[in-house]
């Protein structure tokens, strides 16, 4: 039964990924039907082979673990089938166009590249992972339903940190809170007036011209991620675009080109492509105003000033993000508190830190502001960024006190853990399950094939 219970912490829903055509060289068979879905070889096949690239020298009898992760997916998607739990065609969509993005991010937009190096081209490889990606959102919605209810108390967190021996509770290196106000530059009128005149000409040359839309956004948008795509943004849900954009994008009519409007990022226009429901396909084409050092000095003066504010106290960090800060950047909605992408807390190792940031707290005592520095956003933008030294910790033993944030986050997922696990015991004893010989002797699915009443 342990080798049952112990797998639910690394249990990773959905396909691994693609791969080239010689992973993919193999006389497919059934191994394995849990209620009415079966589970293929080239699907072991290509986990295992993904697995071996991350870490060559794991044993044989990881591909047990591997059908046994596969069999509690097939399980979750078996159930949510019963359950009609649902899953939109624009859902799919949404995320394998996700997935494509990141594809092509990967092979530094190319397309040609992706084709040689798996054997198919974009169309064809999101007709392959179609029902893959369906039964993974599935699964991960009959799990979020599984737990849906799960919460801790406080008492709980206490008896989770008790039950850790005391020698081995993990240690934790010196980490830091930080704060943040993020100050775009302000466009000046004569800069704003010229990408205006600039996005009118090429709006122009589409609609009247009739040039390729496409060229034109891969030569001329400001755009980086979807300028290379001929300005193509994919399959978008109503929500995603900031207002003004979105507003124009829902009242066109299809291959209708919109006129030039305005937004935070600049000036765009765009043309529909197909709309489903509340999924609009579009693409666009952007022309920033250029921002000069005149307008980056302005923008770093302003923060100088909120900083001197916010030290004589007429003025709170609280308040200062909301007046001044740039809504856009996710610490926004946070307080100013910023989120550390690998742990998904505000906690910060030192290693972990941006090298400005690193410098500019280096020598702060807890709330003390840095002065204002340059950086870059996403989309290679300049601005200035305002950082507060929140919290700063010394290397230690994990700390019910220091750390109640890290713990209860723990104890919480080891109480949806339990929860999963208890889900599936009890569907094994009233779900079909065969496994194919070659794996009948794994010691771990032997314990699932005996789970019956």
């Amino acid at each position: 039964m342990k080798h049952i219970l112990n797998i639910f912490c690394l249990l990773c829903f959905g396909f691994t990924g693609l791969y080239s055509q010689n992973d993919r060289a193999m006389i497919d068979g059934v191994l394995a039907t849990v209620g009415g879905e079966i589970i293929l070889l080239s699907e072991v096949q290509e986990q295992l082979s993904y697995a071996l690239q991350q870490q060559p020298n794991l044993p044989p009898e990881h591909r047990c673990v591997i059908l046994q992760n596969l069999i509690i997916q097939k399980l979750l998607v078996n159930q949510a089938k019963i359950d009609s739990v649902q899953v939109k065609d624009e859902e799919v969509e949404t995320q394998i166009n996700a997935r494509i993005e990141r594809l092509l991010s990967y092979f530094n937009q190319d397309e040609k590249a992706i084709e040689e190096f798996y054997g198919m081209g974009l169309n064809d490889i999101k007709e392959q992972t179609r029902n893959d990606m369906r039964n993974q959102l599935l699964a991960e919605r009959m799990q979020a339903q599984i737990n849906e209810k799960a919460s801790v108390t406080p008492a709980e967190v206490v008896a989770f940190y008790n039950r850790i021996p005391k020698d081995s509770l993990p240690f934790f290196n010196a980490e830091v809170e930080i704060r943040e106000i993020v100050r775009k530059p302000q466009v000046n009128a004569e800069e704003k007036e010229k990408a205006r005149q600039k996005i009118e000409e090429l709006r122009k040359r589409v609609v009247d011209g009739g040039e390729d839309f496409a060229v034109l956004a891969k030569k001329y948008s400001d755009d980086p991620g979807s300028g290379a795509q001929g300005g193509d943004l994919g399959w978008q849900k109503r929500g995603t675009f900031v207002p003004e954009f979105e507003a124009t994008a829902y009242n066109l009519e299809k291959n209708q080109v919109s006129p030039v409007i305005e937004t935070e990022f600049g000036f765009h226009f765009m043309e529909l492509l197909e709309r489903r429901g509340n999924l609009i396909h579009v693409r666009h084409i952007l022309v920033k105003p250029e921002i000069t050092e005149a307008d980056l000095q302005a923008a770093k003066l302003k923060l100088d000033s909120i900083r001197t504010n916010i030290l004589n106290k007429t003025i709170t960090f609280s308040e200062a993000v909301k007046l001044y800060g740039d809504k856009n950047t996710p610490s926004f909605n946070n307080d100013g508190r910023v989120t550390n992408p690998r742990s998904n807390n505000t906690f910060f190792e030192v290693a972990d830190l941006e090298t400005d940031v690193y410098f500019a707290i280096e020598s702060l005592k807890v709330g003390d502001l840095a002065e204002p520095f340059q950086v870059r956003g996403q989309d290679g933008a300049k601005m200035y960024r305002l950082v507060q030294l929140q919290s700063r910790s010394k290397p230690h033993k994990a700390d019910l006190k220091l750390d109640y944030g890290k713990i209860q986050s723990a104890a919480l997922e080891q109480k949806k853990s339990a929860n999963t696990e208890k889900w599936v015991l009890d569907k094994l004893r009233t779900t079909y399950l065969s496994i194919g010989n070659s794996f009948i002797n794994c010691p771990n699915l032997v314990e699932m094939t005996k789970i019956k009443p």
